[in-house]
């Protein structure tokens, strides 16, 4: 099983060697002591962006199906997650609802459009049903006469099938499909299972069910439905390149020139989106910072509120970018997806909002190839932060290529999707400290240091 995240988060500063110059440093004591950037053709062997909108490997014909349904209160890291990972591993994956109408609001308010009702997957044959988790929307699963019926039939066809977090306790025991099986399920619900049945291990894989614990286990438990598809070599391509494992080398988080995040009331953040945009950065953005009460606003740079993101999923907006523009926030953040950056630096009114963000001395941030938009607009002069591999080449601030997150001040940088965890929490411990964001990290089942 891939295991993820193995080093601790680390306050203190890099050494000099862990720091990439610019590409064209000012005149600085400081340059002296840093190492020059590598040579392009490293950068070119690194994973492209690109690489991440599309499968890894070419999986066999027909396509893997796979069917993830949904409802209201589900679980939404863990939806789009396992949607995420699976459609980029090459698996036909449908967002099915089990509600009337197929846009739902799902359990830390985010509003996600499915592709299908679940009674048009009615008669179709799977090669996985995902069951994700959350309350109410596990509740509403289980009571879903058609699900349990494509379920069951699944698991008696010996096909897989694989339930996360409250799910295999509220939805698989009822419909009596845990028998003879290992399983686990989140810490809340682990009771409620068979004592000589129940394990607590991340992921548990027992014939044809595989279970997991909760969204901070979402990209293992995703992780192995590849493995188990289409083999442990595209296992390994589709973690690479969403940087879920960090290498044994790399720190979770560093901060330099260290600034105190202080304001007199509940955090307000923007969030900026587009079509394109990566939509698993979003959504596990908006879940881990709103469990620790931080005031989230989805913004949407396009016509509608609607957008499609990098891997064809749609969420809904909170609000315009328009209508977003009339407050001020302490944190702005913008997500990567290659194409969703090329449209978030086409919006006039979001590069008035970092332009007054950066000379009000506001926070903001970026992960993976937003940095881009950062640059463009001059958020990231005289600034160190981290980036993915694809993009680090392009920018001309000084660079820690072996941090997954980098705070320099009032600016937060991740590398890429699999660092979002990490960005986020790193997000609450600078707002409320370290006991706030380990909170809300045991409640997603995510490891994370203890001081």
């Amino acid at each position: 099983m891939l295991s993820p995240w193995h080093s601790l988060l680390s306050p203190t500063a890099p050494t000099a060697t862990e720091i990439r110059a610019p590409l064209h440093p000012p005149n600085r004591s400081l340059h002296s002591s840093l190492r020059s950037p590598p040579p392009r053709s490293v950068a070119r062997a690194a994973p492209t962006l690109s690489a991440t909108a599309t499968a890894v490997s070419s999986p066999p014909s027909p396509k893997k199906k796979v069917l993830v349904p949904i409802a209201m209160g589900t679980e939404e890291m863990e939806a789009v997650v396992l949607a995420g990972v699976l459609r980029r591993a090459g698996a036909d994956v449908t967002l099915a609802s089990v509600e009337d109408g197929l846009e739902v609001e799902a359990s830390c308010g985010s509003r996600i459009v499915a592709d299908t009702h679940i009674a048009s997957c009615a008669d179709q044959v799977f090669d996985l049903v995902a069951l994700p988790g959350g309350m109410p929307g596990s509740v509403r699963l289980r009571d879903s006469d058609i699900l349990k019926r494509i379920t069951v039939r699944q698991a008696e066809e010996k096909r897989l099938y694989g339930a996360i977090c409250a799910a295999p306790a509220v939805v698989l025991m009822p419909w009596g499909l845990h028998k003879r099986k290992k399983i686990t399920c989140h810490p809340s619900f682990i009771g409620d299972l068979p004592t000589f049945r129940a394990v607590e291990s991340n992921v548990q894989v027992s014939g044809e069910l595989t279970t997991s614990r909760g969204p901070g286990t979402s990209f293992q438990f995703a992780l192995s439905f590849v493995e188990q598809m289409f083999g442990p070599h595209a296992a390994e391509d589709v973690d690479r390149i969403l940087m879920t494992q960090v290498d044994g080398d790399f720190e979770r988080s560093t901060e330099v020139n260290e600034l105190e995040w202080s304001i007199d009331h509940n955090p307000h953040v923007l969030i900026p989106i587009a079509n394109g945009s990566e939509e698993m950065e979003i959504i596990i953005l908006v879940d881990i910072l709103r469990r620790a009460n931080i005031n989230v606003v989805l913004a949407s740079v396009e016509k509608s509120p609607n957008i499609v993101g990098s891997q064809r999923m749609k969420i809904v907006a909170d609000k315009s970018i328009t209508s977003a523009s009339d407050s001020k926030y302490d944190l702005i953040i913008l997500p990567g997806g290659t194409a969703g950056v090329e449209r978030l630096h086409r919006s006039r009114i979001l590069k008035k909002l970092l332009k007054e963000q950066k000379q009000a001395g506001r926070m903001y941030g970026g992960v993976c190839s937003s940095l881009k938009v950062l640059q463009l607009q001059g958020l990231l002069e005289d600034k160190i932060v981290t980036a993915h591999p694809a993009v680090a080449n392009e920018l001309t601030c000084k660079i820690i290529d072996q941090s997954n997150i980098v705070i320099d001040g009032n600016l937060i940088t991740g590398k890429g999707i699999g660092t979002v965890v990490d960005f986020a929490l790193g997000i609450i411990r600078k707002f409320f400290g370290h006991g706030r964001a380990k909170s809300v990290a045991n409640g997603i089942v995510f490891e994370y240091p203890k001081s």
